[in-house]
């Protein structure tokens, strides 16, 4: 059994009290939006400004700070003090609950299951048998890296590529995450995959993934040179980035499809699909070719 305490606060308090509790014992420590699930909630993290993510606010202004103890003697009192430790003289509420021993792992496994992408294509966790075993089932974990399938855009791109990719094509994965598109196309029979990204994380968790998956990846990050020649274009490209990256990088996406080749981008919300289709008329047309639950994917052929 465990103790959870929750204090409610504001952006100026949370981080320094996060860190109090931390020093008062506390065994994690963990800080939310007091306002989650009512009109007034406030997203935290904004879209990236060129290729820089950059929060849209330090924290939130009515923020709950939860932290987990072992039972003890005057636990109250302890997070009372940290409290006054940060300046907090006017202490709220301090809500104390019992958190019961679980097997943390298994309950973070039953909230992944298999995913069908298409009758020809499964995203199946390692610890699950595959629902279909004659279908291409890509194994793939929740890791630290972005791609698990269950996200609609990466499920929009997973579908374009279940339906392009025939056999032998080229295929450029930018912004590759945790691999999944790059693994997805290898798997389905492309015969050469190039998977970029801005994260040296996300390259190591790709590589791991493909390595599970029995596929060989050409992994690049992207500060690497990037050489647009007649060697380095694509008959498929596809990106599951953001609208302010995909536009940022326009030039540079259009310029790898080979004549005759097919752009897929995603993470895209459906009032931003004009803007991205905007960015890239200069260079290779665009239209919607699939929405799913408020995002778009935008196709375009060169």
């Amino acid at each position: 059994m465990w103790l959870g305490i929750a204090i409610k606060t504001d952006a100026i308090h949370a981080d320094a009290l996060s860190d109090a509790l931390m020093g008062a014992g506390a065994i994690s420590v963990s800080v939310e939006d007091a306002l989650a699930g009512t009109d007034l909630e406030t997203p935290q993290f904004g879209e990236p400004d060129g290729l820089i993510n950059s929060p849209a606010t330090p924290l939130w202004n009515e923020s709950r700070v939860m932290a987990l103890f072992q039972p003890a003697d005057d636990l109250v009192g302890r997070v009372a003090r940290a409290a006054l430790e940060v300046g907090i003289t006017d202490l709220p509420n301090i809500e104390l609950t019992e958190v019961e021993e679980q097997d943390w792992v298994r309950l973070t496994q039953a909230q992944f299951e298999p995913i069908h992408i298409t009758d020809r294509l499964w995203i199946v966790p390692s610890w699950h048998t595959a629902p279909d075993a004659q279908a291409i089932n890509l194994v793939l974990d929740p890791g630290l890296a972005f791609g698990t399938g269950s996200h609609p855009t990466t499920f929009l791109c997973l579908q374009w590529l279940t339906e392009q990719v025939k056999g032998l094509e080229t295929v450029l994965d930018y912004g590759c995450g945790s691999g999944i598109l790059a693994i997805a196309a290898a798997k389905l029979g492309a015969g050469q995959v190039l998977g970029v990204d801005i994260d040296d994380n996300a390259l190591i968790a790709a590589c791991d993934n493909a390595t599970a998956n029995h596929v060989a990846l050409e992994l690049r990050h992207s500060r690497a040179p990037f050489e647009q020649n007649a060697d380095q274009r694509f008959d498929l490209v596809v990106a599951n980035i953001l609208t302010n990256p995909l536009c940022v990088l326009a030039p540079l996406l259009a310029g790898c499809v080979a004549p005759g080749g097919k752009l897929a981008l995603s993470g895209i919300l459906a009032a931003q699909a004009q803007q991205v289709v905007s960015a890239y008329a200069p260079f290779i047309g665009l239209h919607v070719g699939a929405t799913h639950e408020g995002w778009v994917r935008l196709e375009g052929r060169a």
